[in-house]
């Protein structure tokens, strides 16, 4: 991520469309989380994604991850009114294992606010997602498409990874082949951004 996006990223506008766009559409589609839930936020940058998951999806702690120090350290200064409820890590959101210690199934919901398009194996993003997903777990998303990062001014202002991108249907299609089951989606902007919420699937009981 380079310094025009980081500043844009932290602006007061991107604040305002996270807070009163994307969340009320996030929880149309899957709604708060039970009480004691456990989060995960993948690419927290300065930690206002946590935030709003900690006061408006009600997780009880979250789990937040950044390849970049300095982002973590931004994070832990907006979010240290939250105390024990954060857990702030440096690391690869493609090996949760290796950051965070997450085994399968650890967290109750997984938040992906615009990070997965910046990842040059996207897929293995997903798959890690879907992995520590509990059953019947959540993961919403809100992401950039290769629609988007084919336009002239993105090539221009911002980096990111050219080859294997996704557009819309390729990422829901992506969740599909790790047992998530999407509750519901909407793209903007001619299908540049994709908003949306998927479900783990539950283990079938035997005899079914």
């Amino acid at each position: 991520m380079n310094r025009a996006e980081t500043v844009l990223i932290n602006s007061s506008p991107r604040q305002w469309l996270q807070r009163c766009y994307e969340v009320p559409t996030l929880l149309r589609f899957g709604g708060r989380l039970l009480p004691g839930s456990r989060a995960l936020e993948i690419g927290c940058g300065s930690g206002y994604g946590s935030q709003l998951v900690l006061r408006h999806f009600g997780a009880a702690r979250i789990d937040a991850i950044d390849l970049d120090p300095a982002m973590i350290h931004r994070a832990g200064r907006r979010l240290a009114p939250y105390g024990d409820r954060v857990n702030l890590v440096q690391g690869s959101a493609t090996d949760l294992r290796a950051a965070l210690e997450a085994d399968d199934g650890s967290y109750d919901a997984v938040f992906d606010f615009g990070i997965i398009h910046h990842i040059p194996d996207w897929r293995a993003a997903v798959a890690e997602a879907a992995r520590v997903l509990t059953p019947g777990g959540r993961f919403y998303f809100e992401e950039v498409t290769a629609h988007a990062l084919n336009r002239p001014t993105y090539r221009r202002w911002f980096d990111h990874p050219t080859d294997d991108r996704f557009t819309a249907e390729q990422f829901l299609h992506e969740l599909g082949q790790h047992d998530l089951v999407v509750l519901g989606s909407v793209t903007r902007i001619q299908g540049d951004y994709l908003l949306g919420v998927a479900a783990k699937l539950l283990p079938l009981r035997a005899g079914h």
